[in-house]
C-alpha cells in the first residue's frame, strides 16, 4: 500500500511544493486505493482515471516550470454526483438521469480546475440527496470504511466515505439540512458547510434551493 494516501491535504501542498513527489505519483496512488477500496466500500459511480492522470501530468509540468495556478495545484478530489462536471455523467443517484452527460461544470468544478485540482471521479448519494444513509442510491449502498455494518449517513455518504476511507484527500457534498455534516460525523472525518451563498451553486442539481450548500469533506 502507497503511505502516500495517508497524508493530509496540507502535507500534500508542503510536499509537492517541495518536490518530495509528484502529483502523478499522488493521483496514482489515491487511483489505485479506490480500485483496491470500491468493491467493498462503494464510494464512488465513475471515475475519471485517464483524465485525471493527463491533468497530474500537467500539473507536475508547471510545477517544474515554476508556474503552479495555486497552492493546490496538483491535489486530487472527488465531487458528490449531483454537482456538474463536463463529459462525466450526472446522475444524483437515480434511474430517471441514466445515460445524462454534463455538458458543462459546476462553478466550484471550474473553480478547483483553475486552480489545479485533479478530479478523480464522482462519488454516491442518496437518490436526489433526499436521504440519510446512502441506501436510496440506484448505485447501491455506501458502506462505511470504519465498520462496514453501519451506514455512512447521507446524502453526501459518498463523499464521506471516500474520504474515511483514504480514497481522497478531500471531497465535495451538498448539505440542505446536514448532508455534509452529518456522513462526515458518521465517517470520523470533518465536514464543513460554509455560509448560504459562499459557494456558487451553479451546477448543483438543486433539492431546495434556499437551503442548499455546497460544502467540504476533509
Amino acid at each position: 500500500m502507497n503511505d502516500l494516501i495517508f497524508r493530509s491535504l496540507d502535507e500534500h501542498k508542503r510536499s509537492l511544493e517541495a518536490f518530495e513527489y509528484s502529483s502523478e505519483e499522488l493521483t496514482r496512488a489515491y487511483l489505485e486505493r479506490i480500485e483496491e477500496k470500491e468493491p467493498s466500500i462503494n464510494s464512488f459511480v465513475s471515475l475519471c482515471q485517464d483524465r485525471a492522470i493527463d491533468a497530474a501530468k500537467e500539473s507536475d509540468e508547471r510545477r517544474r516550470n515554476g508556474a503552479p495556478l495555486s497552492a493546490l495545484d496538483g491535489i486530487p478530489y472527488a465531487a458528490k454526483d449531483n454537482i456538474a462536471v463536463a463529459g462525466l455523467p450526472l446522475r444524483c443517484g437515480s434511474r430517471i438521469l441514466e445515460g445524462y452527460i454534463s455538458p458543462f461544470d459546476a462553478t466550484v468544478i471550474s473553480r478547483l480546475s483553475a486552480s489545479g485540482c485533479i478530479l478523480l471521479g464522482k462519488t454516491n448519494l442518496d437518490e436526489f440527496a433526499m436521504g440519510t444513509d446512502t441506501e436510496t442510491s440506484a448505485s447501491g449502498r455506501t458502506k462505511n470504511p470504519l465498520d462496514e455494518n453501519r451506514v455512512t449517513g447521507g446524502s453526501s455518504g459518498g463523499s464521506a466515505a471516500a474520504v474515511a476511507a483514504y480514497e481522497a484527500p478531500f471531497t465535495l457534498g451538498s448539505d440542505t439540512g446536514g448532508s455534509v455534516r452529518q456522513p462526515a460525523a458518521f465517517c470520523g472525518i470533518v465536514g464543513l458547510r460554509p455560509t448560504y451563498s459562499a459557494l456558487s451553486r451553479y451546477g448543483l442539481v438543486g433539492f431546495s434551493p434556499s437551503l442548499d450548500t455546497i460544502g467540504i469533506l476533509s
